[in-house]
């Protein structure tokens, strides 16, 4: 059950200008389930894309950076259920092989065609399954298919992630719509999961890049269930310059700044509701690192905490040993890290004041805290004036459970 997360309802996700989708089944790994989506984009619209840096990136992640390099994309085409990672040089061959098939029914080319695949690493993609489906996708485009392609990517998400802001520029109405998709195998690394947005603002290519980057930096970028870092990353920001607004070619004019505060907006929604969907998740925790002297310093900090099992399981447990905080924050591989300036709490309850145990700590304070279902951990590290965040969940028997059935 995702953590204070509600579904999205049909009416609630606004159709973009320019934008078509369409959601089929081709049986990937379950007969019957809806798991291929095909999202259309109007000639001239902007795409700005960012990928995973894991190593071992799938072929869909290679081929879709090599295709938005050559030509203006035209088609986004997602499969779940499959991730053809790991694949090797045949699973170039089946993401190309799929590409063709979306080019040849709708009549571009074959690069302006961007594949993403997410499901288990390592098995051949069907491609004849997908390419069978494709006419039936093409057929089925439409613009206010939002909500059927946001449950067509999901895996083992037990809820659809989207959500739609609009805003006034110029006096026109923009509308910004995303989905996205991930519950495991989430650690930020350029993308963390599967994202797709799309606005009808019409803003240039350049600014549009550097508007998804900011995002992700203050959203998508700061969420962490598992510390993995998935093969298949990725994340695609689309506009189709619809709206009728002035064209925005600077991020730091009020109409860059107003689209990006929404964009943000959107993404940490987004985020957030990944790490609410985190697998087998009952709480949601917020690491908020303060008085570092550096922000990458203050994010390494929190990361050694939301990455550490005994807190992860703790949190799952309600148990308030405050110790495995301390311990983590110990271990983060600060230099010249004074203990006496470090300061710990849970929520608005003092747990380490100057490096040791505060003196008004109660074991039922810490407990009443520890029995929230969203809960703050707080750390001043005394030693400059930066600060950071990451937002994680807790370690539950059913994390494990899930994933070691995950193939069957």
């Amino acid at each position: 059950m995702a953590v204070n997360l509600a579904a999205p309802s049909a009416d609630e996700l606004l159709p973009v200008t320019g934008i078509r989708l369409a959601t089929v089944s081709a049986g990937i790994k379950k007969v019957g389930r809806k798991d291929v989506v095909l999202v259309e984009m109007t000639e001239g619209t902007h795409t700005a894309a960012v990928y995973t840096q894991n190593a071992f990136c799938a072929a869909p992640v290679v081929l879709a950076k090599s295709h938005q390099q050559q030509q203006a994309t035209r088609y986004l085409l997602i499969n779940s259920g499959n991730a053809n990672a790991g694949t090797g040089e045949a699973g170039m061959q089946a993401a190309t092989k799929c590409c063709d098939a979306v080019a040849k029914l709708t009549n571009v080319d074959t690069a302006a065609v961007l594949p993403f695949s997410t499901g288990v690493i390592g098995q051949p993609l069907p491609v004849e399954k997908i390419t069978a489906v494709l006419p039936e996708a093409v057929d089925a485009l439409s613009t206010d298919n939002w909500f059927d392609a946001a449950h067509g990517i999901m895996t083992t998400d037990t809820i659809a992630k989207a959500r739609s802001v609009q805003l006034v520029l110029n006096g026109k109405t923009v509308t910004i719509t995303g989905m996205s998709k991930g519950s495991g195998m989430i650690r930020p690394d350029m993308a963390t999961m599967l994202a797709y947005i799309a606005t009808d603002a019409a803003v240039s290519q350049a600014v549009l890049q550097t508007m998804l980057h900011k995002a992700m930096n203050q959203s998508f970028n700061r969420i962490t269930v598992d510390g993995d870092t998935s093969t298949n990353d990725a994340c695609v920001l689309m506009a189709t310059g619809q709206a009728g607004n002035t064209p925005i070619e600077n991020i730091t004019g009020d109409d860059g700044e107003r689209l990006l505060n929404a964009l943000t907006e959107l993404c940490r929604y987004l985020a957030q509701a990944i790490v609410r969907d985190g697998e087998g998740a009952t709480k949601f925790i917020s690491i908020a690192v303060s008085q570092g002297q550096s922000q990458e310093e203050c994010r390494q900090v929190a990361y050694t905490i939301a990455h550490s099992p005994l807190v992860k399981t703790a949190l799952f447990a309600s148990d308030a040993n405050w110790g495995r905080i301390l311990a983590a924050v110990g271990r983060s591989g600060l230099k010249d890290f004074d203990l006496t300036k470090v300061s710990i709490a849970l929520g608005d309850v003092s747990i380490v004041e100057q490096g040791q145990p505060a003196k008004a700590y109660t074991e039922e304070q810490g407990q009443k805290v520890m029995n929230d279902a969203e809960i703050t951990i707080s750390v001043e590290l005394g030693r400059g004036q930066a600060e950071d965040w990451v937002w994680t969940c807790d370690f539950s028997y059913d994390y494990v459970k899930i994933n070691a059935e995950y193939r069957t």
